[in-house]
């Protein structure tokens, strides 16, 4: 149940979010066992005047930076998500042609008490 939000600079054809979101989802699905229609994602653009990046920790970075950011709750192992992360970039890297250097990844854990699925009610947590 992650929700993925992906931030990239403005101006890219269709053909290449289709293939940021599949390439994402399908690293997931392998790594962190994503169950099939798990599918809650999201591309936001930003022009050039709200999009800002450094070369941070000596990476240097360009315009086509895809930063990333997964929401789920906690209990995946770390073995697990450092495999998510290099399939990603991996994946990204053959298709659509994302240089390592420009995929950021963050992944932010919430409590299962934290989601509600629809119809007000916490599906996670009452599950427990």
């Amino acid at each position: 149940m992650p929700i993925t939000r992906i931030a990239i600079r403005e101006g890219k054809p269709e053909t290449y979010k289709k293939t940021l979101l599949s390439q994402i989802y399908e690293a997931m699905r392998e790594t962190v066992k994503i169950k099939d229609g798990d599918r809650f994602m999201a591309i936001t653009e930003h022009s050039d005047n709200a999009f800002a990046y450094g070369d941070f920790l000596g990476i240097q970075r360009s315009a086509d930076l895809v930063q990333i950011q997964i929401f789920w709750t906690p209990g995946k192992p770390t073995e697990a998500k450092m495999a998510m992360y290099r399939a990603i970039v991996e994946r990204l890297g053959r298709d659509p042609g994302v240089r390592p250097e420009d995929v950021l990844i963050s992944v932010v854990e919430a409590g299962a008490e934290n989601w509600s699925f629809g119809n007000g009610e916490a599906q996670l947590f009452k599950a427990q």
